[in-house]
């Protein structure tokens, strides 16, 4: 058979990639007058697995990544960041090839757990608590970003990406087809270079968008200090109640990113496999003015008056802590992410930053660097990509516009279980259902070729924001004390298994299982909204709840969404009494 037969036989898909490794090997031929293809600003995590996937998805790149601080870097580092979340682990395990890595020298993570203030927070036993009995099927971990970085250093040297250190002064963006040119300081020394990319990872030094003008505040006035202590704090220690141990049917409270929750706060205490935990207050400035946490001193008077138990182990190992340091109004975001005309890129906390509840800033790398590679290597191969990196930079800040909505002015609801339990359960199944799927299946990257999927994007980024804002609504009208109890948010919840599972692995019909998804998310929230609305609209004595049922009943969207639930209902049904299920019984 001759090569023309052959290639006739190729399905699309086969083609394109026949196509593009022509085009690279072409490329690599060709005169190219930049130094490097790619100059990546930065050198941690969002910089270095950017390096690696750029080299594994064309080998030829030559990537230059310019650190401020040369590795290896203490284990013990000062980023934010200490825990994966499904996307983040998919991305270093299997597209990054880490799994052996992070199953040696990192920890598996036991979910997130969440415990709400009750009587003072002096036995954590009597406060109500979210988390999962076992190990959900897909495994995250527990991460030390110190060993992280220098075994992804590790890796991009083994795979010939280049290092420069110093601070980058200055980026002159070339005009047409010219070569950017990079202005690196080191000490009193000051060098050149040349890249046809550019992708700022600078973090929170944001290079590019102070240069272009880009930085923008996004309402999210939140902040946050934390610290290392080297020890290994357990919350499974606090109590001695045998009911309590006994909700565990496997593994241990410790290897839970831990949520101690009250009104407009959370401290987080997350277990490293160095030995180390670390201990975060994050806060909205509504209830808890950042300048009563701000220092060390402060902050350990901060936990003492609201978090007891966790203020008496730092207490008791005072000696070991490690470190103390502080982020004020951490969230922001940018006006653009790519531009493909000026072939520059951002990635990581340059760019857009969030909130770390959930855990969603190494979920941003993971999707943002698959589409800059994208982009990247599709246009080294010859291809025209100033519309591909409108479409992608459009996607990539909808997607965090919505995602933003999850935390601004929703730590109100850290005061009320009842709401918050809800919420935390709506959140984790609305990720899997929907971004942890699509970035499963390589979707994201491929919006720009299927232009049908922006709908059904739209639709569940409205119905995730409209469900912000009932949860907003409730709390306002929720003044039911919470018995303390076990909210399982996985075992016991049969969409949670659906969802979880559909996230795993590549799906076959991937069209089909998302428009499942979608069906099954809106029933979820119909549930929700039709059990809470018929709670309410019995309290006939109570103006202002009454006002907003009649509110609530008004809505058409909601109204929709009911009827989506008591539909499906009858052909799907999906767990009940996990709505109100943290409200004194009435």
């Amino acid at each position: 058979m001759d090569v023309r037969a052959q290639v006739s036989q190729l399905d699309d898909k086969a083609r394109d990639a026949l196509a593009r490794r022509i085009k690279s090997r072409l490329a690599a031929a060709g005169d190219d007058p930049s130094e490097h293809h790619v100059a990546i600003i930065g050198g941690g995590v969002a910089a270095l697995t950017l390096a690696l996937q750029l080299r594994s998805e064309r080998p030829g790149t030559r990537v230059l990544v310019v650190e401020p601080t040369p590795h290896p870097v203490p284990e013990i580092t000062h980023t934010v960041g200490e825990s994966t979340v499904e996307i983040s682990a998919h991305y270093l395990r299997d597209r990054l090839g880490l799994a052996d890595h992070l199953q040696d020298a990192q920890l598996r993570k036991m979910g997130l757990r969440m415990f709400f203030t009750n009587n003072g927070n002096t036995d954590i036993a009597q406060r109500v608590e979210v988390g999962s009995s076992a190990f959900v099927p897909q495994t995250t971990y527990q991460i030390d970003r110190g060993r992280l970085e220098n075994e992804l250093y590790r890796r991009c040297v083994a795979d010939g990406v280049a290092f420069a250190t110093g601070r980058v002064r200055s980026v002159d963006l070339g005009a047409g087809t010219a070569p950017h040119r990079l202005s690196i300081q080191r000490d009193d020394d000051v060098t050149e270079t040349t890249a046809r990319w550019v992708v700022d990872a600078s973090g929170r030094n944001r290079l590019l968008p102070r240069e272009l003008d880009l930085k923008r505040a996004n309402g999210h006035q939140c902040s946050a200090a934390w610290l290392r202590i080297k020890t290994e704090i357990d919350v499974g220690g606090w109590s001695d109640d045998p009911t309590w141990h006994s909700r565990l049917t496997e593994g241990r409270r410790e290897f839970s990113t831990n949520h101690l929750m009250g009104e407009g706060y959370w401290v987080w205490l997350i277990r490293l496999a160095s030995g180390a935990t670390s201990v975060g207050i994050v806060a909205d400035p509504a209830f808890h003015p950042f300048d009563e946490y701000n220092t060390l001193d402060k902050a350990m008077t901060w936990l003492r008056r609201h978090e007891p138990q966790c203020a008496a182990v730092l207490d008791e190992h005072a000696e070991q802590i490690q470190d103390f340091r502080v982020m004020k109004n951490y969230s922001h975001t940018v006006d653009k992410v790519y531009d493909g005309q000026s072939r520059w890129c951002l990635t990581g906390d340059a760019g857009v930053f969030l909130d770390p509840l959930y855990s969603s800033g190494l979920d941003l790398v993971a999707i943002g660097n698959g589409l800059v590679t994208d982009l990247i290597t599709r246009e080294l191969d010859g291809a025209d990509v100033v519309a591909r990196a409108a479409i992608s930079d459009s996607l990539f800040r909808s997607l965090t516009d919505m995602w933003c909505n999850i935390y601004r002015d929703q730590y109100v609801l850290m005061g009320s279980p009842t709401v918050m339990a809800v919420k935390v359960i709506w959140d984790i199944a609305f990720y899997w259902g929907f971004i942890g799927f699509l970035y499963s299946n390589d979707r994201f990257t491929q919006v720009a070729d299927d232009p049908e999927l922006v709908p059904y994007l739209q639709g569940l980024i409205d119905l995730s924001n409209r469900m912000q804002q009932f949860l907003r609504e409730w709390a306002a009208v929720e003044h039911d004390p919470s018995p303390p109890r076990f909210v399982d948010l996985y075992v016991p919840l049969n969409f949670m298994a659906t969802l979880h599972h559909s996230m795993m692995g590549t799906s076959t019909a991937v069209r089909e299982q998302f428009d499942a998804n979608a069906l099954l998310l809106r029933q979820v929230a119909g549930q929700v909204i039709d059990e809470v609305l018929t709670d309410k609209a019995s309290r006939f004595s109570d103006d202002d709840v009454m006002a907003q049922a009649q509110a609530w009943q008004r809505d058409s969207l909601l109204r929709e969404l009911r009827s989506v639930y008591r539909e499906q209902q009858a052909i799907n049904p999906i767990s009940t009494d996990w709505v109100l299920c943290t409200a004194a019984a009435r």
